[in-house]
């Protein structure tokens, strides 16, 4: 059976997967910035609400994958309090200006990390090179990479899901992430041969609030609209899973 990992945004969303079947969900903040660091109320209540796993992305802004000494000590510190508050894995990335895997960070924040997982996320899209920077990957230990492929989509990607996987060799999980939906799930699937898979199930619900003042909002120029949010769609998840349980085309 295919794994399923859901992206998630609140400790409402983490309840929704479940409902929906999912094998785990990562929890983020600030999904419009492709996920931050969730704020330890919503790790413990997400925690408190699930029995499937929970992963938590550690990523102390959006941007780039560049740290600094006080970004990466800020990851540390969450490491240890997301440990704390007893989640299954956390979601890691770190790269030097070459564009290579920064190995002594990452050796840092797995250390810190287990026993929990470790996965490393979409900063490996950013690897100058893939195949070495899997290889890398491998011997430090981590457990899992989800790529999109280096590219837009998984299906522009999919060439390179696909050689990954073959390279891993089950050394380490090839997750494909981004862009993936009912029209290309099972495609992704067949061609790739990957055993898990990443994807938002999100709906979007309107704001309860009946005086709106439409000439305020909280953000920057770039934004979302001010009274609409999104929370994981519990029906989605299950047509996800009723699609990956058809058997493969041939």
């Amino acid at each position: 059976m295919i794994k399923t990992e859901i992206c998630i945004n609140s400790p409402e969303s983490a309840v929704a997967a479940q409902q929906g079947g999912a094998d785990r969900v990562e929890l983020c903040a600030n999904l419009l910035e492709g996920g931050t660091t969730p704020s330890l109320g919503a790790v413990k209540l997400a925690r408190e609400r699930i029995e499937i796993g929970l992963h938590v992305i550690i990523r102390p802004r959006g941007g780039d994958f560049l740290f600094n000494e006080f970004e990466v000590e800020t990851m540390k510190e969450d490491i240890v309090a997301i440990k704390a508050c007893g989640a299954d894995g956390v979601v890691i990335g770190s790269l030097l200006p070459d564009g290579t895997i920064d190995r002594p960070q990452i050796e840092t924040l797995i250390k810190l990390a287990r026993p929990m997982s470790v996965t490393f996320h979409r900063a490996f899209d950013m690897c100058q090179d893939a195949a070495k920077s899997l290889e890398e990957l491998i011997d430090m230990g981590v457990d899992r990479v989800l790529t999109s492929g280096q590219e837009e989509s998984v299906i522009e990607g999919i060439q390179l899901i696909k050689a990954l996987n073959e390279q891993a060799r089950e050394r380490i999980i090839i997750m494909p992430g981004g862009g993936i939906t009912p029209r290309n799930l099972r495609r992704l699937v067949d061609e790739t041969g990957v055993r898990e898979v990443h994807f938002a199930a999100m709906r979007t619900i309107s704001s309860a609030m009946t005086f709106r003042n439409e000439r305020v909002y909280m953000g920057g120029t770039l934004r979302p609209p001010e009274y609409e949010s999104q929370v994981t769609d519990h029906g989605a998840v299950t047509a996800m899973r009723s699609i990956l349980s058809h058997p493969p085309q041939t």
